[in-house]
């Protein structure tokens, strides 16, 4: 009997199939030799792993380089379109303390930012002046297409203050102000996601969306000047074309002021009437809204915009007037709509809606799935709907089948490529041919084999890195996710919470044992967020340390929650917890990265949710709660958490156990926070989910105790879930928003004949 393979063999096999294959390993590694000795200065005596690891992505990026200076030219050619003591801590990531050796550094592309100043209104135009200037210099980063030849660019811009930045306040000895301003200008590319709780933070925050737009934006339009690849004379000063070789997708509002940025560029510094630049600008943006709760909708006030962005704001204001002057003559004395619509909200704080500015600035609106796309139409967006049908589509969202099958699972990826060959890497349709292996015993052996390889895996890695030991036969239960209230999280707690009572209540009975794994990142201001983490650690050091429970019940938490921690725990997943209140989740991509790697999904029909299951059959999928209708049925009636809590027992006892203290007998009053919001303030509805949400995960249990039931089930969502590639997505976003007719063309490499 030949022995199983290693992961190193399973990916050097999987490397032959085209993701990682090399055309001459003789001159790799003379490369990687020529790029430890010169590039980093050392020798195999005193070379660490860092720097083997540096020399290997150098020699690496030298193959891409060829071929990405040979990408470039051919669109030129061809014109084409940690967690402490239970809490979250946050630790600054300094990312590139080391230096990151897969980017190169643009410098004599750097370009002025400007922010302050005031507007002058002259016979020449508005002229925005006395402005403080940030530096943005790019970072260039090759982003390899699959076996095509093709490298991408990815540009990032790094904040630096100009050369003379308060050279007058530092030679009149004002040196700490000078140090302190350069910092701050500095700032602006340093902090990744600022907490914006606080007035700094909001500023900090606009600050970033703008420096990346207005950056970003020069750039586009120097291109599009210039003809010819390496070419920086401007040639083209007609901007009738630029919508046909432009395409701007503002994914989500936070780019957003690139619509009054582009306006304030074509009228302001090229002149063209307003009708003009505004034709333009629409034709080039469109906009894909990522959430329905109104909260997470950026409303920037307006005293904010007008310090830091002056020439914007009364940009935007323009826009806005011009906006309400069609939907008035469109619905004539309707003055109620025109509040609704306007881009300028009043109130205490006078405030700027970005959402509204981005769908009027747009010539396609979308959300990132069917139901999610319908609620928009129906809710929140409903006014603009009315007005403009035409704008509005919907783009479910995809993963990439290389990262997120192939690498990340090597020996699921060569069990399928056994049975069908390998082209379903690039067209993941194929995997539905899997559908005729549902009941191939060999398949079904070799399915399940591959599944308890990778959770023996994670099994190690959790006691590695964790030291917790797990039993490697248990369900693996598993959300990972961003912590927030409408992904409920809180609901996975009460059902745990339910098992640990259950056991304790019959302690000899068998029950189905499961490893209920939770993982994600709160924001830095979001209190609640915080405190749901502090009470699955809290819940885990009871029931983890319960000798009557034993390895029937665990709970961790994983922290630092990222991508390369979800490419070993997805693979180990047998349960995908997808469980947000229906109406709430756009889409989700976890969902998806769990059903293409062999896990079944117990969820609510929200999101992608509802797509998955009408492609695997809901009778595949653990389907619970409620529907959007019953959600709006509720509101309407009113949703009252006591009936709940005064109608099942179990759901009862488990509050009282939060409330008294017997999660945090140091700190009882720790979560009267938790039980306070889901008694009096539950928006997404928790405790009207609880019992069927129990009741589902009864029959997930039942069904894990027939493993040969609960493969077939895994083959055929596996078998169908082809839909969800990123390759159909980006297709589709460039036919139907874009313009451009995706391709599959290879390149000629730069060796190769043309």
């Amino acid at each position: 009997m030949s022995r199983p393979l290693s992961d190193h063999e399973k990916r050097k096999q999987i490397s032959v199939r085209g993701l990682a294959g090399v055309e001459n390993v003789t001159e790799l590694k003379k490369n990687f030799n020529r790029h430890l000795h010169f590039t980093l200065v050392k020798d195999r005596n005193v070379a660490t792993p860092r720097d083997y690891y540096f020399a290997l992505a150098h020699t690496v990026r030298d193959h891409l380089v060829g071929r990405w200076i040979r990408t470039q030219q051919h669109y030129y050619e061809k014109d084409p379109k940690k967690i402490s003591g239970g809490w979250q801590m946050e630790e600054a990531d300094d990312w590139l303390r080391y230096g990151n050796p897969w980017e190169k550094a643009r410098p004599e592309f750097t370009l002025p930012v400007h922010f302050y100043g005031h507007v002058e209104h002259t016979s020449q135009g508005a002229k925005w002046v006395d402005t403080q200037v940030v530096l943005a210099m790019p970072y260039d980063t090759p982003v390899p297409g699959y076996r095509n030849n093709v490298v991408n660019t990815m540009r990032l811009w790094s904040a630096k203050a100009p050369n003379d930045f308060n050279l007058k306040d530092f030679n009149v000895g004002g040196y700490i102000q000078a140090v302190l301003d350069r910092n701050l200008a500095e700032n602006i590319s340093r902090v990744l996601y600022p907490n914006d709780n606080f007035f700094e933070g909001k500023e900090l925050r606009l600050k970033q969306e703008y420096f990346v737009v207005a950056a970003t934006l020069q750039d586009i339009i120097r291109r599009f000047k210039s003809s010819k690849f390496g070419c920086r004379d401007p040639v083209r000063t007609n901007f009738d074309a630029f919508p046909d070789k432009v395409a701007i997708q503002l994914n989500d509002t936070h780019p957003s002021l690139a619509i009054p940025e582009l306006m304030r560029i074509l009228v302001d510094l090229e002149r063209l009437d307003w009708d003009k630049a505004w034709d333009v600008t629409v034709r080039t943006c469109a906009y894909t809204n990522h959430t329905v709760l109104p909260e997470a909708l950026e409303r920037w006030p307006v005293h904010l915009l007008e310090t830091l962005l002056p020439r914007h704001l009364q940009i935007i204001y323009e826009i806005n007037q011009r906006f309400l002057n069609r939907v008035a003559a469109t619905f004539p004395g309707d003055i109620d709509r025109l509040r609704r619509m306007s881009l300028v909200e009043e109130g205490a704080v006078k405030r700027i809606n970005m959402a509204h500015l981005c769908i009027a600035g747009s010539h396609a609106v979308n959300g990132v799935a069917r139901i999610h796309s319908e609620i928009l139409k129906k809710t929140i967006f409903k006014d603009f709907y009315e007005l403009e049908p035409h704008k509005f589509q919907n783009k479910t969202n995809g993963i990439t089948p290389r990262r997120w099958l192939v690498l990340c699972n090597p020996g699921l990826a060569e069990v399928i490529a056994e049975r069908i060959g390998e082209d379903f890497i690039s067209d993941l349709d194929q995997l539905r041919k899997l559908l005729s292996f549902v009941d191939d015993e060999a398949f079904i052996r070799d399915v399940a084999k591959v599944k308890q390889e990778n959770k023996l895996k994670f099994a190690a890695y959790l006691e590695r890195e964790y030291k917790v030991h797990i039993n490697p036969n248990s369900l693996f239960d598993i959300q990972v996710k961003r912590i927030h209230e409408y992904k409920r999280q809180l609901l996975n707690c009460l059902h745990v919470i339910t098992l640990y009572n259950r056991i304790k209540r019959e302690p000899n009975k068998f029950f189905v044992p499961r490893t209920v794994m939770i993982g994600g990142k709160a924001a830095p201001g979001y209190h609640m967020a915080k405190m749901i983490i502090k009470l699955i650690t809290a819940i885990g050091d009871v029931v983890n340390h319960d000798p009557a429970v034993g390895d029937r019940l665990r709970v961790i938490f994983l922290e630092n929650y990222r991508v390369s921690l979800a490419e070993k725990v997805i693979p180990a997943a047998d349960l995908s917890e997808q469980i947000s209140t229906a109406g709430t989740e756009a889409s989700g991509t976890g969902n998806m990265k769990f059903m293409l790697n062999g896990a079944l999904t117990i969820g609510t029909m929200d999101g992608a949710n509802v797509e998955m299951a009408e492609e695997a059959g809901e009778e595949n999928f653990f389907i619970f709660g409620m529907r959007v209708e019953d959600v709006e049925k509720l509101d309407q009636r009113g949703y009252n958490a006591q009936e709940y809590y005064d109608r099942i027992p179990e759901l009862r006892q488990i509050i009282e156990q939060l409330s008294s203290g017997f999660f945090s007998p140091k700190q009882p009053d720790l979560f009267k926070d938790i039980v306070n919001m889901l008694m009096h303030h539950d928006r997404f509805k928790v405790f009207a989910d609880y019992e069927d949400y129990i009741k589902c995960q009864e029959k997930v249990s039942a069904l894990y105790k027939n493993p040969r039931e609960w493969t077939r089930m895994v083959i055929r969502n596996i078998a169908t879930s082809g839909k969800f590639s990123s390759d159909r997505t980006i297709a589709q976003y460039a036919r139907e928003i874009w313009g451009v007719e995706p391709s599959r063309q290879r390149l000629p490499a730069p060796d190769e004949t043309i």
